[in-house]
């Protein structure tokens, strides 16, 4: 089965509601492909790798959490955005990018379906930070040590985990990707501990101040998770194609 390229977009904004955010970029479809569209792929960053991947799969349209265009960035087409644009003219792929409405989507999103991963139960209706982009819910009470194991084997990654000695986790604050501004408004809304995927220098020192436990588990991989689930979504409901394709990154 086939669908629009319109019809395709409109059940991606019907879904993630993007016009209330303000957000760092252009949120729907950033570059324009073919008409008609049977075969989706979505993955985390519209990066040339991923793109590579798509036309091997001969996609029709691609649907990431991080696009190409962003609020300050150098207007000028060359470089590495000349490669990925010209990829996707070449093959005439759609990219479709949602930045903000994706990570705060209360099923679908990646701080959603991180807390899935990580067997978090989210609590109804309780967000914190600018724009309500963070989530609380709670795990049985452990150590933070024990949840920073946990958070690795989920993730199979390493976990930077800064914790003031003892401590014990019940209630956990998590907002996915480069959230380390957020910290403090978890703990205002109670949190025992803060996932997210990086941390910066202050936040180690407001985590052993604060006696609230943080953890960087990775930008790339805490945000793995939202882009597939809307995709599937849209996809089985249009009866199109998927595929998630996770384009490995370090960071």
């Amino acid at each position: 089965m086939s669908t629009t390229r319109d019809t395709l977009v409109h059940a991606f904004e019907a879904l993630l509601q993007p016009a209330p955010f303000k957000d760092y970029g252009p949120n729907g479809l950033q570059v324009e492909g073919r008409a008609q569209v049977r075969r989706l792929i979505s993955g985390v960053t519209a990066s040339l790798a991923l793109i590579e991947a798509a036309i091997e799969v001969q996609a029709d349209a691609i649907f990431v959490h991080h696009g190409l265009f962003w609020r300050g960035q150098d207007g000028r087409v060359t470089g590495w955005m000349k490669q990925r644009l010209s990829r996707l003219l070449a093959h005439d792929i759609n990219l479709i990018a949602y930045h903000l409405p994706l990570d705060a989507h209360p099923t679908l999103g990646n701080n959603a379906q991180l807390a899935r991963v990580l067997d978090i139960a989210l609590e109804d209706g309780v967000r914190f930070g600018d724009q309500s982009l963070g989530f609380v819910g709670q795990r049985p009470a452990a150590p933070a040590e024990a949840l920073a194991a946990h958070v690795e084997q989920a993730l199979g990654r390493p976990v930077t985990l800064v914790a003031p000695p003892g401590h014990t986790v019940r209630r956990i604050g998590l907002c996915t990707g480069g959230a380390q501004g957020y910290f403090e408004a978890a703990i205002a809304a109670g949190a025992d501990a803060f996932i997210t995927g990086e941390i910066s220098e202050p936040q180690a020192h407001y985590a052993r101040e604060c006696g609230v436990a943080y953890l960087a588990c990775g930008h790339h991989a805490s945000e793995r998770y939202g882009a597939p689930a809307v995709a599937a979504h849209v996809a089985s409901a249009l009866g199109l194609e998927h595929r998630f394709i996770d384009i490995p990154n370090p960071a």
